[in-house]
C-alpha cells in the first residue's frame, strides 16, 4: 500500500512535470485538449486515497501516463522529439509519439479496471476477466476517437493538432489497435506483481 509521503511526492513530480508543460506550449487550444485527462484524475485520486486507495504500481504507471500526456500536450504530438529521434533511428516514415500513447491508452486503463473489478468482486481472476478488460479498452479507445472527431467538427481547423493523423488515413485504426494491444500487454505482463500488491492493499 503506498505511503501518504509517497503519494505526495508523485503529486509533486506531477505538478513539476505539469508546470513545464504548461510553459509556452506549442498550442494552448490543443494543450487542454491533451491535458484534460491529467486535470480530471489529479483531484479525483487525491480525493480517494483515504477510501479507496489503489495499488503503488496503479499510481506509478498513472505518473507515468500523465507525463505522456504532459509532454503530448506540450509539444502536441507530432512534434515531440523522442518521436522524431525514434523516426530517424528506426526510419519510421512519420513522428510515432502518438503510437506510445495510444499503447499507454491501454496498458494503464486495463490495469485499473483489473484492479477495481477485483477490488469490488465484480469478476474474478479469470478468461471472462481478461477479455471482459479487454472490451473495456476498446470502448475507451473508441470514445476517445469520438471525442476527437466531435471536437474537430466543432473546433475546426483548430484541432488539427489534436487530432494528430499526420495524413495516416488509417491513424484511428492504428490508435484503437494500439491501446487493445497495450490492454493485453498489461494483464499478461503485470498480473502477478499487480495480484500480490492487491493482496497486500486488502488486508489493510
Amino acid at each position: 500500500m503506498i505511503s501518504g509521503r509517497e503519494l505526495a511526492a508523485l503529486a509533486a513530480l506531477l505538478l513539476g512535470v505539469m508546470a513545464w508543460s504548461w510553459h509556452q506550449p506549442a498550442d494552448r487550444l490543443t494543450w487542454w485538449l491533451e491535458a484534460a485527462p491529467v486535470l480530471l484524475a489529479l483531484p479525483l485520486l487525491l480525493a480517494t486515497w483515504g477510501r479507496f486507495p489503489l495499488t503503488r504500481l496503479a499510481y506509478w504507471l498513472i505518473l507515468a501516463h500523465s507525463v505522456i500526456l504532459l509532454v503530448g500536450a506540450h509539444y502536441t504530438y507530432a512534434q515531440v522529439p523522442l518521436g522524431f529521434w525514434l523516426q530517424e533511428a528506426m526510419n519510421f516514415s512519420r513522428n510515432h509519439y502518438d503510437r506510445i500513447g495510444h499503447l499507454a491508452q491501454g496498458f494503464i486503463p486495463a490495469l485499473l479496471a483489473r484492479e477495481i473489478l477485483l477490488r469490488n468482486r465484480v469478476l474474478v481472476p479469470g478468461g471472462w476477466l481478461f477479455f471482459l478488460i479487454c472490451c473495456f479498452v476498446l470502448a475507451l479507445a473508441a470514445t476517445y476517437e469520438l471525442l476527437e472527431w466531435w471536437t474537430a467538427v466543432i473546433a475546426e481547423q483548430g484541432a488539427i493538432a489534436f487530432l494528430g493523423t499526420q495524413g495516416d488515413p488509417w491513424d484511428t485504426q492504428w490508435d484503437m489497435f494500439l491501446a487493445l494491444l497495450g490492454g493485453i500487454a498489461a494483464q499478461l505482463l503485470l498480473r502477478r506483481i499487480h495480484d500480490r500488491q492487491l493482496a497486500r492493499v486488502q488486508t489493510h
